[in-house]
């Protein structure tokens, strides 16, 4: 009988590891394009909740085919005309120098050490009119970046809805910023008040039951102190001078979106 090398054990095991990383890695790279069709669904599957038109069940390609992105150059609140840079592959990226600036610690409120120059917005029209605009949050919570979009009437200033699709906080305490049930007490909440500045917050306990303040608050969760903390900072900044306040002011004073 032949003798048994001693490096035969390890050249099988080599061999069995080059396979099988081989294998891990060709399911990676066939399943990407399955798993980014699956991610950009969700993401318009988010937006169109925000604005209240999907339901469980609906084909939500088509319901997007009514959902006009448009771009915002943050710095102004100027809306680029259609055609100039394109929404699908703007890149959205606060880590890209070149595409984004530094925030100071005073106006950083949010937490995101930069802020992108450009920003996509969703506009839903009925009969050419802008009936609802959608535009995208993200702030730090207590353990996590938590992303949402949160859609105004045509006003500018009352809430249609909310979304958070993507965040790591603590399940069943700040996790439950993605609960139905309190999302829904966004809506008809003011964002600005008389003065024209920022005052919707989510706060510690019960929100006002009636007066001026009640417009602008929503309960709390309770156990979720700092993450509600977090979501009441990053809409202080997303519709303060830094975020999209700039755009709102410039398109409210129109009279509205057009073209």
């Amino acid at each position: 009988m032949a003798k048994e090398s001693a490096a035969r054990p390890f050249y099988t095991v080599l061999v069995l590891a080059l396979v099988c990383s081989a294998l891990v890695a060709g399911s990676a790279v066939g399943l990407r394009p399955r798993q980014e069709s699956n991610k950009r669904l969700d993401q318009k599957k988010n937006i169109l909740r925000a604005a209240g038109l999907y339901h469980k069940g609906d084909n939500i390609n088509a319901l997007f085919a009514a959902i006009e992105p448009r771009i915002v150059r943050l710095a102004d609140g100027t809306l680029l005309p259609p055609g100039e840079m394109d929404p699908a592959t703007l890149k959205q990226s606060s880590q890209d120098a070149a595409a984004s600036e530094p925030l100071a610690g005073d106006d950083d409120i949010a937490g995101l050490t930069r802020l992108e120059k450009f920003a996509v917005i969703y506009l839903v029209r009925k009969r050419g009119a802008i009936e609802q605009v959608i535009l995208p949050v993200r702030g730090k919570g207590l353990w996590s970046t938590m992303y949402g979009y949160v859609s105004l009437s045509r006003d500018f200033n009352t809430i249609n809805g909310v979304t958070f699709y993507q965040h790591g906080e603590t399940p069943g305490l700040g996790g439950e910023i993605e609960n139905a049930n309190w999302q829904t007490a966004w809506r008809g909440k003011k964002i600005y008040n008389q003065d024209g500045q920022p005052a919707f917050r989510v706060v510690k306990g019960k929100a006002a039951p009636d007066g001026a303040l009640a417009e602008h608050q929503v309960d709390g969760i309770s156990g979720a102190t700092l993450t509600m903390e977090g979501v009441t900072n990053l809409m202080q900044f997303w519709f303060g001078d830094s975020g999209f306040k700039p755009f709102i002011e410039r398109f409210h004073a129109k009279g509205g979106i057009h073209g």
